[in-house]
């Protein structure tokens, strides 16, 4: 008989985008501001909260209105976007 493997929340290391949020918050007078990425993994199975630069909260708010699919690697902090079968 096989051994047992047992899934749970934390063993799932690839999950699907269900939603998003961007947050901005301000720097004292002078200094920038930070921006805030919220990731909802697999209708709210998994959160995730990512620290932005100005040009990369831009550009990922580019692709992810321009991308049906995308999966979010939890421990490499990788976004995968897109889904394309071998051969198209």
């Amino acid at each position: 008989m096989a051994d047992d493997i047992r899934v749970t929340d934390d063993s799932i290391k690839v999950r699907q985008l269900s939603h998003y949020q961007f947050s901005f918050r301000a720097g004292d007078a002078g200094s920038n501001g930070t921006w805030y990425l919220q990731l909802v993994l697999d209708q709210g199975a998994w959160e995730e909260v990512l620290t932005l630069t100005a040009d990369d909260a831009d550009n990922l708010q580019d692709v992810l209105r321009a991308t049906e699919t995308v999966y979010y690697d939890i421990a490499r902090r990788l976004f995968m976007f897109g889904v394309t079968k071998p051969g198209s």
